[in-house]
Protein backbone atom coordinates (compact mmCIF):
# COMPACT_ATOMS: atom_id res chain seq x y z
CA UNK A 1 0.00 0.00 0.00
CA UNK A 2 1.77 3.92 -1.08
CA UNK A 3 1.86 6.21 1.55
CA UNK A 4 0.68 9.44 1.72
CA UNK A 5 3.55 10.85 1.84
CA UNK A 6 4.34 8.83 -1.50
CA UNK A 7 1.37 9.45 -3.34
CA UNK A 8 1.77 13.14 -2.36
CA UNK A 9 5.42 13.26 -3.74
CA UNK A 10 4.00 11.90 -6.72
CA UNK A 11 1.31 14.01 -7.62
CA UNK A 12 3.45 16.91 -6.66
CA UNK A 13 6.60 16.36 -8.56
CA UNK A 14 7.00 12.72 -10.32
CA UNK A 15 4.01 14.12 -12.62
CA UNK A 16 4.67 17.78 -13.46
CA UNK A 17 8.27 16.40 -14.29
CA UNK A 18 7.31 13.53 -16.66
CA UNK A 19 5.31 16.41 -18.29
CA UNK A 20 8.40 18.42 -18.41
CA UNK A 21 9.79 16.47 -20.50
CA UNK A 22 7.18 14.93 -22.82
CA UNK A 23 6.75 19.05 -23.58
CA UNK A 24 10.39 19.26 -24.04
CA UNK A 25 10.45 17.04 -27.16
CA UNK A 26 7.61 17.89 -28.41
CA UNK A 27 6.54 20.93 -30.43
CA UNK A 28 3.80 21.81 -28.19
CA UNK A 29 2.53 25.51 -27.78
CA UNK A 30 -0.73 26.87 -26.34
CA UNK A 31 -3.87 27.36 -28.24
CA UNK A 32 -3.10 24.61 -30.34
CA UNK A 33 -4.47 21.39 -30.77
CA UNK A 34 -1.02 19.90 -32.32
CA UNK A 35 1.45 17.65 -30.61
CA UNK A 36 4.46 15.86 -32.35
CA UNK A 37 7.63 14.88 -30.83
CA UNK A 38 10.63 16.85 -32.76
CA UNK A 39 13.94 15.04 -30.50
CA UNK A 40 16.37 17.27 -29.92
CA UNK A 41 15.09 20.23 -31.80
CA UNK A 42 13.49 22.08 -29.28
CA UNK A 43 17.22 22.03 -27.22
CA UNK A 44 18.89 23.16 -30.13
CA UNK A 45 16.20 26.22 -30.60
CA UNK A 46 16.91 26.92 -27.32
CA UNK A 47 20.43 26.65 -27.17
CA UNK A 48 20.61 29.61 -30.15
CA UNK A 49 18.42 31.91 -28.26
CA UNK A 50 20.53 34.91 -27.23
CA UNK A 51 18.04 35.64 -24.04
CA UNK A 52 18.56 32.05 -23.15
CA UNK A 53 22.48 32.50 -22.75
CA UNK A 54 22.31 35.84 -20.97
CA UNK A 55 19.65 33.92 -18.68
CA UNK A 56 21.79 31.02 -18.23
CA UNK A 57 25.11 33.53 -17.60
CA UNK A 58 22.46 35.92 -15.09
CA UNK A 59 21.72 32.91 -13.04
CA UNK A 60 25.09 31.47 -12.20
CA UNK A 61 26.37 34.79 -11.54
CA UNK A 62 23.43 35.88 -9.01
CA UNK A 63 23.95 32.17 -7.45
CA UNK A 64 28.01 32.93 -7.46
CA UNK A 65 27.33 36.61 -5.77
CA UNK A 66 24.29 36.08 -3.37
CA UNK A 67 26.26 33.16 -1.81
CA UNK A 68 29.57 34.55 -1.00
CA UNK A 69 27.62 37.29 0.80
CA UNK A 70 25.25 34.75 2.49
CA UNK A 71 28.55 32.80 3.53
CA UNK A 72 30.08 35.35 5.06
CA UNK A 73 27.57 36.90 6.56
CA UNK A 74 25.90 33.91 7.96
CA UNK A 75 29.06 32.87 9.78
CA UNK A 76 29.17 36.20 11.88
CA UNK A 77 25.28 35.24 12.29
CA UNK A 78 25.90 32.00 13.23
CA UNK A 79 28.93 33.53 15.97
CA UNK A 80 25.96 35.50 17.15
CA UNK A 81 23.38 32.87 17.49
CA UNK A 82 25.42 30.58 19.19
CA UNK A 83 26.43 32.92 22.01
CA UNK A 84 25.05 33.41 25.23
CA UNK A 85 23.58 36.56 25.95
CA UNK A 86 20.05 37.75 27.22
CA UNK A 87 17.43 38.11 24.54
CA UNK A 88 19.28 35.52 22.57
CA UNK A 89 15.80 33.69 21.31
CA UNK A 90 14.18 37.22 20.14
CA UNK A 91 17.80 37.73 17.86
CA UNK A 92 16.97 33.97 16.68
CA UNK A 93 13.33 34.74 15.97
CA UNK A 94 14.19 38.30 14.12
CA UNK A 95 16.99 36.57 12.01
CA UNK A 96 14.10 33.83 11.28
CA UNK A 97 11.75 36.28 9.95
CA UNK A 98 12.51 36.74 6.19
CA UNK A 99 13.10 32.41 5.55
CA UNK A 100 9.57 32.34 7.37
CA UNK A 101 8.15 35.04 5.24
CA UNK A 102 6.17 34.36 1.58
CA UNK A 103 8.77 34.95 -0.83
CA UNK A 104 5.79 37.25 -2.73
CA UNK A 105 5.15 39.07 0.27
CA UNK A 106 8.82 39.80 0.87
CA UNK A 107 9.68 40.12 -2.15
CA UNK A 108 6.86 42.95 -2.50
CA UNK A 109 8.10 44.59 0.32
CA UNK A 110 11.48 45.14 -1.25
CA UNK A 111 9.59 46.41 -4.34
CA UNK A 112 8.34 48.57 -2.44
CA UNK A 113 11.91 49.86 -0.60
CA UNK A 114 13.73 50.13 -4.19
CA UNK A 115 10.12 52.54 -5.61
CA UNK A 116 12.72 55.71 -6.84
CA UNK A 117 9.52 57.41 -5.33
CA UNK A 118 8.81 56.27 -2.09
CA UNK A 119 11.96 53.98 -1.38
CA UNK A 120 13.44 54.59 1.80
CA UNK A 121 17.21 53.95 1.35
CA UNK A 122 16.67 57.39 -1.07
CA UNK A 123 15.27 59.66 1.78
CA UNK A 124 18.22 58.28 4.12
CA UNK A 125 21.06 58.62 1.21
CA UNK A 126 19.03 62.10 0.54
CA UNK A 127 19.07 63.19 4.21
CA UNK A 128 22.92 62.10 4.91
CA UNK A 129 23.63 63.94 0.99
CA UNK A 130 24.72 61.41 -0.38
CA UNK A 131 22.48 61.66 -3.20
CA UNK A 132 20.47 64.66 -4.47
CA UNK A 133 17.21 64.67 -2.84
CA UNK A 134 15.86 66.09 -6.17
CA UNK A 135 17.08 62.79 -8.65
CA UNK A 136 16.30 60.17 -6.96
CA UNK A 137 18.20 56.81 -7.36
CA UNK A 138 16.07 54.35 -9.85
CA UNK A 139 17.44 51.35 -8.43
CA UNK A 140 15.65 49.08 -10.27
CA UNK A 141 15.84 51.08 -13.66
CA UNK A 142 19.71 50.63 -14.01
CA UNK A 143 21.51 47.66 -15.28
CA UNK A 144 24.41 47.49 -12.69
CA UNK A 145 21.91 48.75 -9.30
CA UNK A 146 18.97 46.31 -10.47
CA UNK A 147 21.25 43.23 -10.35
CA UNK A 148 22.83 43.95 -6.95
CA UNK A 149 18.77 44.81 -5.68
CA UNK A 150 17.90 40.98 -6.97
CA UNK A 151 21.23 39.73 -5.92
CA UNK A 152 20.46 41.27 -2.23
CA UNK A 153 16.79 39.96 -1.76
CA UNK A 154 18.27 36.32 -3.01
CA UNK A 155 20.61 36.72 -0.50
CA UNK A 156 18.54 38.28 2.17
CA UNK A 157 15.92 35.24 1.98
CA UNK A 158 18.33 32.57 2.18
CA UNK A 159 20.86 34.08 4.83
CA UNK A 160 18.18 33.03 7.88
CA UNK A 161 19.10 29.22 7.21
CA UNK A 162 22.47 29.11 6.44
CA UNK A 163 22.92 31.17 9.55
CA UNK A 164 21.11 28.73 11.50
CA UNK A 165 22.71 25.59 9.91
CA UNK A 166 25.94 27.45 11.28
CA UNK A 167 25.19 27.99 14.39
CA UNK A 168 24.04 24.39 14.48
CA UNK A 169 27.66 23.99 13.46
CA UNK A 170 29.54 26.31 15.79
CA UNK A 171 27.48 24.75 19.01
CA UNK A 172 28.97 20.76 18.22
CA UNK A 173 32.32 22.26 18.23
CA UNK A 174 33.55 21.28 21.75
CA UNK A 175 34.99 24.06 23.43
CA UNK A 176 38.29 22.90 24.80
CA UNK A 177 39.76 22.97 21.84
CA UNK A 178 39.63 26.79 20.97
CA UNK A 179 39.77 26.98 25.02
CA UNK A 180 43.25 24.67 24.98
CA UNK A 181 44.07 26.88 22.00
CA UNK A 182 43.78 30.01 23.73
CA UNK A 183 46.21 29.42 26.74
CA UNK A 184 48.91 27.79 24.05
CA UNK A 185 48.54 31.77 23.18
CA UNK A 186 46.64 31.36 19.81
CA UNK A 187 44.16 34.14 19.27
CA UNK A 188 41.01 34.51 17.82
CA UNK A 189 41.74 34.57 14.05
CA UNK A 190 44.36 31.65 14.34
CA UNK A 191 41.45 29.76 16.05
CA UNK A 192 39.25 30.69 13.63
CA UNK A 193 41.03 29.22 10.84
CA UNK A 194 42.64 26.16 12.53
CA UNK A 195 40.14 24.78 14.44
CA UNK A 196 36.93 26.25 13.64
CA UNK A 197 36.76 26.31 10.36
CA UNK A 198 38.22 23.06 9.45
CA UNK A 199 35.43 21.73 11.75
CA UNK A 200 32.78 23.76 9.99
CA UNK A 201 33.45 23.17 6.57
CA UNK A 202 31.30 20.32 6.01
CA UNK A 203 28.11 22.07 7.21
CA UNK A 204 28.88 25.10 5.58
CA UNK A 205 29.19 22.92 2.59
CA UNK A 206 25.61 21.83 3.70
CA UNK A 207 24.61 25.56 4.16
CA UNK A 208 25.86 26.53 0.83
CA UNK A 209 24.19 23.69 -1.18
CA UNK A 210 20.78 24.65 0.22
CA UNK A 211 21.76 28.49 -1.15
CA UNK A 212 22.54 27.07 -4.52
CA UNK A 213 19.38 25.14 -4.72
CA UNK A 214 16.91 27.76 -3.78
CA UNK A 215 19.02 30.66 -5.38
CA UNK A 216 19.41 28.98 -8.94
CA UNK A 217 15.69 27.93 -8.92
CA UNK A 218 14.22 31.33 -7.39
CA UNK A 219 12.20 33.18 -10.17
CA UNK A 220 9.99 35.20 -7.83
CA UNK A 221 12.21 37.91 -6.54
CA UNK A 222 13.22 38.70 -10.51
CA UNK A 223 9.70 38.15 -11.44
CA UNK A 224 8.35 40.69 -9.18
CA UNK A 225 11.40 43.27 -8.88
CA UNK A 226 12.35 43.66 -12.35
CA UNK A 227 10.72 41.39 -14.63
CA UNK A 228 13.80 40.51 -16.05
CA UNK A 229 14.88 44.02 -16.84
CA UNK A 230 16.08 46.58 -17.75
CA UNK A 231 16.52 44.61 -20.74
CA UNK A 232 17.10 41.59 -19.96
CA UNK A 233 20.07 42.56 -17.64
CA UNK A 234 18.50 40.17 -14.67
CA UNK A 235 16.93 37.72 -16.87
CA UNK A 236 17.45 34.34 -14.96
CA UNK A 237 16.37 30.78 -16.34
CA UNK A 238 13.38 30.15 -14.49
CA UNK A 239 11.77 33.59 -15.23
CA UNK A 240 12.67 33.26 -19.07
CA UNK A 241 11.37 29.66 -18.80
CA UNK A 242 7.91 31.25 -17.36
CA UNK A 243 7.92 34.13 -19.76
CA UNK A 244 8.76 31.44 -22.79
CA UNK A 245 6.41 28.40 -22.04
CA UNK A 246 3.53 30.43 -19.99
CA UNK A 247 3.45 34.28 -21.52
CA UNK A 248 4.84 33.38 -24.42
CA UNK A 249 3.01 30.34 -25.44
CA UNK A 250 5.40 27.80 -26.60
CA UNK A 251 5.28 25.35 -23.81
CA UNK A 252 8.12 23.28 -25.47
CA UNK A 253 10.72 25.75 -25.23
CA UNK A 254 9.95 26.84 -21.59
CA UNK A 255 9.68 23.37 -20.65
CA UNK A 256 13.33 22.84 -22.43
CA UNK A 257 14.73 26.01 -20.65
CA UNK A 258 13.41 24.66 -17.09
CA UNK A 259 15.00 21.23 -17.85
CA UNK A 260 18.54 22.99 -18.55
CA UNK A 261 18.47 23.80 -14.47
CA UNK A 262 18.74 20.15 -13.69
CA UNK A 263 21.61 18.57 -14.67
CA UNK A 264 23.62 21.60 -13.36
CA UNK A 265 22.28 21.47 -9.96
CA UNK A 266 22.44 17.86 -9.68
CA UNK A 267 26.46 18.46 -11.22
CA UNK A 268 27.01 21.20 -8.12
CA UNK A 269 25.05 18.74 -5.75
CA UNK A 270 27.46 15.49 -6.22
CA UNK A 271 30.35 17.64 -6.28
CA UNK A 272 29.34 19.34 -3.21
CA UNK A 273 28.38 16.44 -1.25
CA UNK A 274 31.46 14.37 -2.66
CA UNK A 275 33.41 17.36 -1.26
CA UNK A 276 31.68 17.57 1.95
CA UNK A 277 32.13 13.43 2.69
CA UNK A 278 35.83 14.00 1.61
CA UNK A 279 36.19 16.71 4.53
CA UNK A 280 38.56 15.09 7.42
CA UNK A 281 38.66 16.42 10.73
CA UNK A 282 41.71 15.84 13.05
Amino acid sequence: MLSPLLIYLVALIGLPLVFVFIYAFSDATTGSDSFGFVGLQTFQTTLEDPVFRIALRNTVVFTVLAQLVVIVLATVLGFVLSADFRGKWFVRFLILLPWTTPVALSALAWLWMLDSLFSPFNWILGNLHVVDQGTPVAWLGQDSLAVGSVVALQAWRTLPLAAVILMAGLTSIPPELSEQAEVDGAGFWRRFFDITMPLLAPIMMVAILFGIVATFTDMAAVYILTRGGPGNATQVLGSWSFYTGIQGGSLAQGAAIGIFMFPVLLGVCILMLRRASQTEVV
